[in-house]
């Protein structure tokens, strides 16, 4: 059985993955359902479970993303054997991995374009360590994330080229 892990990431680090058929390195922070975010949420479905963890590698990208790369958030969406927990109370959906193949890639979630003010807004806040990041970033949750199949990313990511 394998565990669906959401890989933060950004479109210039895609490019990175593409070239070099790593999609995740060795100690690399990811998101997954964990025991700690069914012992949060007890009352929700998987599915919704699997909502929280995607949504948390979407805000992780934000953090990820340069000043000069288009402010789109984008998480790889990879089936591995086995993850390890994080144990971080303050983000229990944090998980560390071990190599990840882009072979193990089974979509990618990408932002569309009209994410782009928020995600920006959001971006600099967090480059400038304002006070109102946490509020931008949760703004971004209003943007829902694209799903596209893993052998789409390269004409995706031509697409802005």
């Amino acid at each position: 059985m394998s565990v669906r892990v959401y890989v933060p990431t950004t479109r210039t680090l895609l490019r990175d993955v593409l070239a070099s058929g790593v999609a995740a390195t060795e100690g690399a922070s990811a998101y997954a359902v964990t025991d700690a975010v069914r012992s949060e949420l007890p009352d929700v479905d998987e599915e919704d479970r699997e909502y929280v963890a995607s949504s948390a590698a979407a805000q992780a990208s934000v953090r990820l993303l340069r000043p000069d790369e288009p402010p789109r958030r984008a998480v790889l969406a990879v089936d591995v054997a086995s993850v390890r927990e994080a144990q971080d109370p303050d983000d229990p959906a944090r998980v560390v991995l071990g190599k990840v193949a882009t072979r193990q890639v089974a979509a990618l979630l990408l932002d569309s374009a009209d994410a782009g003010p928020s995600v920006d807004a959001a971006r600099r806040a967090v480059l400038d360590g304002s006070g109102d990041a946490a509020l931008l970033l949760e703004l971004c949750l209003d943007h829902e994330l694209g799903w596209w199949a893993a052998q789409e990313m390269a004409a995706l990511l031509d697409e802005d080229a």
